[in-house]
Formats: C-alpha cells, sequence, structure tokens
C-alpha cells in the first residue's frame, strides 16, 4: 500500500479571509483546477485544524491546513513507443537522457508522450511506490530541463536509491548559462527556498514556511553579459537552481518563469543536468554518467564564442 499524500500549510496573515478552495488550487505545486479542489473538501479530505471544512471556509492566520490526497481512480498510463536516450540499463534500474520539452510523468493536461509512457514501452517493469502515475520515478527535472534522470524498475531498487537523495549522496551536476557576468569564480547559495507570497506557483529565497536548500557553483566559461557555470546540488528542492540563480541576480537564460524577457531568447531554460552519480542498489558500486550538453545550448555557446 502507498504512503497517503498529505500536504500541510499554516496559514500566513496575509491570506487571512481568503477562501480555502482557492488556496488550495494556487498553492498546488501541481496543476490542479478548482472543481478537483471543491471534490477534496466535498468528501472529507481537506480540514483546518483537525476538523472538515466547506468550500467557502474562509482562513484565518495560524489556522493548520492539511489535505489528504485520495488514492487516484485506476487509470490506464498507455506505453508508447517514443525513442529514449538510454545510458545505463540493468534489472534494477535505468538512467536516461531526458530532452528538453518532455514532461516526466503524466499530469494534467499531460497524459501522453510523457517519460514514462516512454519507459512503460521500453521497460515493462518499473517499481510501484510512486503509484500509477509515476511507476518508477525517483526524482524529476522540470520540463524544459534537459538531463539525466533515473527510474527504478523495482521497489527495492527505488527504496535504496531515494535514500541515498535523502541523504544528499546523490551526485547531481548541472551546466547553466545564465545572465551577467559572476564576479566569483566559484561559490555557494545556501539560501532556504519556500512559496513565493506574491505567487503561490512560483518559489523563492524565503524564511517562512520553507526548506533548506544549498547549491555550489563554478564558473566555467564568461561571455561578458552571460556565464556559463557548472552547478551541484547538496539539496533538491523544486526549481532550486533557478531561484537560487535568480536571488544573486543570475537568472537562467531562457526561464519563462524565473528569466529577463531581454537578451538571448531561448525555448526553456538554458539548463542541463549533465552529471549523475549514485550507488548501485544491488552491486554497491558507485555509478557516474555524463550527458553532453543538447545541440540547442552547444548552438547557442557556439553563437557566443563566435561573437
Amino acid at each position: 500500500m502507498n504512503e497517503a499524500d498529505i500536504r500541510e500549510w499554516v496559514i500566513d496573515g496575509a491570506y487571512a479571509k481568503e477562501r480555502i478552495d482557492k488556496y488550495i488550487t494556487e498553492s498546488w505545486e501541481e496543476d490542479v483546477s478548482r472543481s478537483q479542489v471543491q471534490l477534496w473538501i466535498g468528501s472529507g479530505h481537506v480540514k483546518v485544524n483537525g476538523q472538515p471544512v466547506k468550500a467557502n471556509y474562509k482562513l484565518a492566520e495560524g489556522d493548520v491546513l492539511e489535505v489528504t490526497v485520495p488514492e487516484p481512480a485506476v487509470v490506464e498510463i498507455v506505453p508508447e513507443d517514443i525513442p529514449l536516450d538510454v545510458a545505463y540499463e540493468d534489472s534494477d534500474l535505468i538512467v536516461v537522457n531526458k530532452p528538453r520539452g518532455m514532461v516526466v510523468h503524466p499530469a494534467p493536461g499531460h497524459a501522453s508522450g510523457t517519460l514514462v509512457n516512454a519507459l512503460m514501452y521500453h521497460c515493462k517493469d518499473l517499481s510501484g511506490i510512486n503509484g500509477e502515475l509515476r511507476p518508477g520515478i525517483v526524482h524529476r527535472i522540470d520540463k524544459d530541463t534537459s538531463g539525466l534522470l533515473m527510474a527504478a524498475k523495482n521497489d527495492k531498487a527505488h527504496a535504496s536509491l531515494a535514500a541515498q537523495l535523502k541523504e544528499h549522496s546523490v551526485t547531481r551536476k548541472y551546466v547553466a548559462l545564465v545572465h551577467g557576468n559572476v564576479s566569483h569564480d566559484q561559490g555557494t547559495v545556501d539560501a532556504p527556498i519556500g512559496r513565493d507570497p506574491l505567487d503561490r506557483k512560483m518559489f523563492t529565497v524565503t524564511e517562512k514556511n520553507s526548506k533548506h536548500a544549498v547549491t555550489h557553483f563554478a564558473v566555467l566559461e564568461r561571455f561578458g553579459d552571460y556565464t556559463l557555470l557548472e552547478l551541484q546540488l547538496e539539496t533538491g528542492r523544486t526549481h532550486q537552481i533557478r531561484v537560487h540563480m535568480k536571488f544573486i541576480g543570475h537568472p537562467l537564460v531562457g526561464d519563462p518563469v524565473y528569466g529577463r524577457s531581454k537578451g538571448i531568447k531561448m525555448d526553456g531554460q538554458a539548463l542541463h543536468a549533465k552529471v549523475l552519480g549514485f550507488v548501485h542498489p544491488s552491486s554497491g558500486e558507485y555509478l557516474e554518467f555524463t550527458a553532453e550538453i543538447p545541440p540547442d545550448m552547444e548552438q547557442l555557446l557556439f553563437n557566443l564564442r563566435s561573437r
């Protein structure tokens, strides 16, 4: 039986008197409709201070809001013959180089064409720990981030890889092109990340309701108004690199959410998960894989070097 998906918020004074259904809809990390939230409320899956409420309930400062996401109805994910760039595969796991533009797992608006659809066709067997919509998925990268991602083929492998991620022992190195000339050759951004109070679909550096987040960076190449960085994740928060780079004044080129509208245009952020390393769940051997920068990003760098 899968562990229940429970989300909890402590309401800040800025959201006092806001309708609970509106708050949940705007605060949800994934896309969710207001009507879906109202169904959860009506079926008793939403509680405030331990008590069920109605959809028109007005929040108060200090309220503890808890949503227990009900088990999804049986959904058949259709295996799709989508080509995969496989970096490694055995009976326990698979490592793939995900292209920019591919969603990792099915979600509202993305029922097909995802990495999970491709994996279901390619692997036949994937772990069930993350439920029917996310079989095998141990960690995610954003739709418009390319690069290496691992998936588990059985629950034992999944548990091992997930534990390594939790312990921050997985090697995850990214390459990113950012705006501006980064003044230091290397450094660390140690700044907590939480919901942006002005737009709860976004994340920001904040002390309120946030999680510890650490990103290490090193300059690879400078192009005057742009800098190529290698970034290593110590933690793995949602949008961590994108938020941290914006925080230090060097947002990612092409980032539609946290970037700048002026300058180089790119279809999605110039961010690539280049290196992935972990201990194999069965053999205990440390494995490390590298995926070269994708052609569109390489072309961008070529153009900058040619100026």
